[in-house]
């Protein structure tokens, strides 16, 4: 595997990681009330989202990408 494959792979679970601890978030009592009243998550909670679908496309393209052993 190419180092390039390896760090591809590394960012796309990062990635997950972040998601899920999004998902999560969104499901505070906090951020709901939160939604409720703006109709938004908190700063927090879409940046965690945001970061983690941004992780999970970028690590995927950079580990497809790239020379063909």
């Amino acid at each position: 595997m190419s180092g390039n494959r390896i760090v591809g792979i590394v960012i796309a679970v990062a990635g997950i990681a972040l998601l899920v601890v999004g998902l999560n978030s969104s499901q505070a009592p906090v951020d709901q009330v939160s939604e409720t009243l703006t109709g938004r998550f908190t700063h927090g909670t879409m940046v965690y989202l945001i970061a983690g679908i941004v992780a999970i496309v970028g690590g995927a393209l950079l580990a497809l990408s790239g020379r063909r052993a």
